[in-house]
C-alpha cells in the first residue's frame, strides 16, 4: 500500500489522466444505464409492474400480442382453474380531449382483477402523465370509433405501454372500438411454466417483454453500449499499466534482485487500480445520482442504487482483470536481464 501510494504521488499527472478517463467512462455508463431503465419503464411499465407469472398468447399469433385471440372457452377454463388469473387486451389508440386535440393512449381492458383498474361503461382511468396535457377528473373525452363518451374517473401513476399513457376502459367499450369479442392475453400470477393449454403459447415476464419489438430493440442497443463502455474501461487499465510496466522493467529487475516477491509487485498494481477506480466511481456515482434527482420530469431516466452498485462492482472486477493482464509481464522479468536492458 505504501509503495503504491508513493508511486501515485510521484506520477500524479499520469494517474490523474487515467482517473479522469475512468471517471468519464463510468459516469457515461451510469447515465446510459439510467436512460435504459427509464425508457424501459416508459415503454412497458404496465407489464413490468405485474408480479412474476405466466402470460398466455394464441400460438397462431406468432408471438405478436395484438394478433392474439383467446378462445372464450379456454379463457373460462383457465380463469376458473387458476386463482387470480386475468384476461386482458391492449391496443394503441387515441382520445380527443375537451379542445378536440388527439392524445395517444394505450387502451387497456381486463376481466375483474386487482392487477388492473376496473372501470364502468363510458368511464376511463388514465396514466397521470396526461395531467400535464390539461386533462382533469370529470373531463369528457371522445374516440372516433366509439359511439359514447368517456368520463375521466381518476389517474394512476407510472402506467405506460409503448411510450404511451395507459387508458383503462370497460370491456364492452373496448369491444365496440376494436370490433372484437375475444381477449388477447391471459396472465396467471405465480403461474407454473410447465402448465400448457391447447392452442396457447406461454411466456415468462421477461420472455413476454422481449416479444414487444420496440422494447427489445431499444434495450438491446442501450445495454450493448453499456457493456462496450465497461470493456473499454478494462482495456484502459490494461494499456495504462502495461505502458507503465514497460518503462519500469529495470526498476522491477532491481526490486526482484533485492528479494521483493512478484506477488508484492502485483499487490502494488492492484492497490493503485483500486484507489483510482474507487475515487473515480465515488465521483461518478455522486454526479449520476444528483442527475437522477434533477433530471427533467418528462425525461425517461431512472437510476436505482441497486443498478449503480452492480455496475460499480463490475467496474472493479473489469479493472482488476485489466490490471492483472498488464502485470503478467512482471512475472517473466529476470532481474539481471532487466537491469542490463535498463542500462542499455
Amino acid at each position: 500500500m505504501n509503495l503504491a501510494w508513493k508511486e501515485i504521488k510521484k506520477n500524479k499527472v499520469r494517474f490523474l489522466i487515467l482517473g479522469s478517463i475512468v471517471f468519464l467512462v463510468s459516469f457515461l455508463t451510469f447515465i446510459i444505464s439510467g436512460l435504459a431503465n427509464g425508457l424501459s419503464q416508459d415503454n412497458a411499465a404496465l407489464i413490468k409492474d405485474l408480479p412474476q407469472g405466466q402470460f398466455y398468447m394464441n400460438e397462431d399469433a406468432d408471438q405478436t400480442y395484438n394478433l392474439s385471440r383467446i378462445d372464450s372457452r379456454i379463457q373460462e377454463e383457465i380463469l376458473s382453474k387458476e386463482k387470480n388469473a386475468v384476461a386482458f387486451s391492449l391496443q394503441m389508440g387515441f382520445l380527443n380531449d375537451k379542445d378536440n386535440k388527439q392524445q395517444s393512449v394505450a387502451f387497456t381492458t381486463a376481466t375483474d382483477s386487482t392487477l388492473f383498474a376496473n372501470v364502468k361503461h363510458e368511464e376511463v382511468i388514465l396514466d397521470s402523465s396526461l395531467k400535464e396535457k390539461g386533462i382533469k377528473v370529470g373531463d369528457v373525452l371522445k374516440n372516433n370509433q366509439f359511439s359514447g363518451k368517456f368520463m375521466v374517473k381518476g389517474f394512476v401513476d407510472q402506467k405506460k405501454y409503448s411510450h404511451a399513457p395507459v387508458a383503462y376502459i370497460n370491456k364492452e367499450d373496448y369491444q365496440e372500438i376494436y370490433r372484437v369479442d375475444e381477449m388477447q392475453l391471459i396472465f396467471v400470477p405465480n403461474g407454473d411454466s410447465s402448465k400448457e393449454y391447447t392452442g396457447l403459447h406461454s411466456f415468462s415476464n421477461k420472455e413476454f417483454l422481449n416479444t414487444i419489438p420496440s422494447y427489445n430493440a431499444e434495450q438491446m442497443s442501450l445495454n450493448m453500449i453499456v457493456w462496450f463502455l465497461i470493456v473499454i474501461s478494462g482495456m484502459l487499465f490494461a494499456i495504462f499499466f502495461y505502458m507503465m510496466n514497460v518503462q519500469k522493467i529495470a526498476l522491477y529487475g532491481i526490486l526482484k534482485a533485492i528479494g521483493l516477491k512478484t506477488s508484492k509487485l502485483f499487490n502494488m498494481i492492484w492497490t493503485q487500480m483500486v484507489i483510482i477506480t474507487v475515487i473515480s466511481l465515488v465521483l461518478s456515482v455522486t454526479l449520476s445520482q444528483a442527475f437522477n434527482i434533477i433530471a427533467p420530469k418528462g425525461m425517461p431516466f431512472s437510476l436505482t442504487m441497486e443498478t449503480t452498485t452492480q455496475l460499480s462492482i463490475v467496474f472493479l472486477i473489469i479493472g482488476f482483470i485489466g490490471a492483472t493482464l498488464s502485470g503478467l509481464q512482471i512475472k517473466k522479468i529476470e532481474p539481471l536481464q532487466a537491469i542490463q536492458q535498463g542500462e542499455a
